[in-house]
């Protein structure tokens, strides 16, 4: 998709927050994918708070982290073309702070709903099969392989699967720009017109239908995105209503 740009005055292509973004993103993804002695994913992506595996650092680095070429290229070409016109309109300090706060917004709800569906399977797995995947679970994936039980193979999935991606803090960049530029007109596969606004509107009720709809095969953390959204707009409506406070 392409967009047709918003140029303020003193318009930067590559302005210099969205940059350093792009080439922290860059290194993480190089890291992972020359590192291999060291399991980055799992080291650097989130985890549940029960999991073994979970470290409070993980809350920011997996954001960091990508799961393949086409995962980080679809973010960083989305963080480009989305961040530099709110970047330019914002300036560097604002549009910072808005990533990393939709980007634990993001995470803040992936890991509230990832807690519920934990708590729901715990009490219809005896404490005794909970503790095995406690303790072996995580090695147990390591091996390509699962339990035949299917609670115990869920719950194993759910503590010990990393969630990795920019796409939370993405996803409420894309927000703002329907807010902020909302006549906008944004390419669909640099073919389809639309509006940023009706754009950001159908994306969100899409991302929301997928993510009610919890088919574990496409692994995409569909509340992750909605979350970087809800958390973007309420951001953008405290700011418009301290507007001399920031």
């Amino acid at each position: 998709m392409s967009y047709q740009q918003y140029r303020p005055s003193g318009f930067s292509i590559l302005p210099p927050v969205v940059k350093n973004l792009l080439i922290i993103n860059g290194l993480f993804f190089l890291a992972t994918i020359t590192l291999t002695q060291f399991d980055l994913i799992e080291m650097l992506g989130l985890h549940p708070f029960e999991s073994q595996l979970f470290k409070p650092y993980q809350l920011v680095t997996h954001f960091f982290m990508h799961g393949g070429f086409m995962h980080i290229f679809s973010n960083m070409l989305a963080l480009w073309m989305f961040g530099n016109a709110l970047e330019n309109y914002w300036g560097g300090k604002r549009f910072l702070i808005y990533y990393l706060f939709t980007g634990l917004g993001a995470a803040a709800l992936h890991l509230g709903i990832i807690e519920f569906q934990i708590h729901s399977l715990l009490s219809d797995i005896s404490p005794e099969n909970v503790s095995i995947v406690m303790n072996d679970g995580a090695g147990i994936l390591e091996g390509f392989q699962n339990y035949t039980d299917p609670q115990m193979a869920k719950l194993n999935m759910l503590l010990n699967t990393s969630t990795v991606g920019a796409s939370g803090a993405v996803f409420g960049v894309l927000l703002a720009f329907g807010m902020m530029f909302p006549n906008t007109i944004i390419y669909v596969y640099f073919a389809l017109p639309i509006k940023a606004k009706y754009f950001v509107m159908l994306y969100g009720a899409f991302e929301l239908y997928s993510g009610i709809q919890n088919n574990p095969s496409d692994n995409v953390a569909h509340f992750a995105h909605i979350g970087g959204m809800i958390f973007g707009y309420f951001l953008i409506r405290f700011w418009n209503k301290n507007r001399h406070t920031f």
